[in-house]
């Protein structure tokens, strides 16, 4: 029987694909089932353009790229490109909450040094505790001798400034500069949804954590 679009408005139908790969896509950031319908459709009315090459691009990525054993990055080197650039400032290290604020920050060009993906922040409701971030491996670089400063970039929420003051204090003994983001970061804010602007706004006028 062929595909009738007005199929997406109705309720799930078990085992159908199409049915599928709305709720799929619905689960991405900022798509609803509303948005994941209509992507579908359009999908699907000219497949060979647009649904078979997203296949093949998904499937590409999903196999190529895997997470920087230096600093967490997404990318399909390991180290990534960041870490592997000779250009890069590699005394400088900006530590982030998760990869979206990184490639805010690469997007802006702003910081021209090295990065420390944490993979989220300390939440004691959240039940998110330093053991499940990627705090020992940022102390043990900073150890290594080479780190000459960390920016803290994080957030500018309740749980970002936890999670500031933690690493300022678990780095104090290294006696190496600490540094966190000031002005043009609103509270309530993440990095990935502010301007170029301000994210080089911010890390210009940087302050000790």
């Amino acid at each position: 029987m062929p595909f009738d679009p007005s199929d997406l408005s109705r309720g799930p139908v078990p085992n159908d694909p199409v049915e599928q790969l709305v709720a799929l896509l619905s689960r991405l950031p900022g798509l609803g089932r509303r948005s994941a319908r209509r992507a579908v459709l359009k999908m699907l009315q000219d497949p060979q353009r647009l649904m078979l090459p997203l296949a093949g691009a998904l499937n590409a990525a999903a196999e190529a790229v895997r997470p920087c054993r230096v600093c967490g990055n997404l990318d399909t080197q390991d180290p990534c490109h960041v870490c592997r650039d000779p250009r890069r400032e590699r005394g400088m290290v900006c530590v982030v909450e998760g990869v979206a604020d990184l490639w805010a920050l690469e997007r802006g060009g702003a910081h021209r040094g090295l990065y420390h993906v944490l993979g989220g922040t300390l939440s004691a409701l959240g039940g998110v505790g330093p053991e499940d971030l990627s705090i020992q491996p940022l102390v043990e670089r900073v150890a290594g001798g080479e780190v000459q400063e960390v920016i803290l970039a994080l957030p500018a929420t309740v749980e970002g400034a936890t999670t500031g003051h933690y690493l300022a204090d678990r780095l104090r003994p290294l006696e190496v500069p600490v540094t966190r983001l000031a002005q043009g970061v609103p509270m309530g804010g993440t990095l990935d949804l502010l301007d170029d602007g301000t994210l080089a706004a911010a890390l210009r006028a940087r302050r000790p954590a």
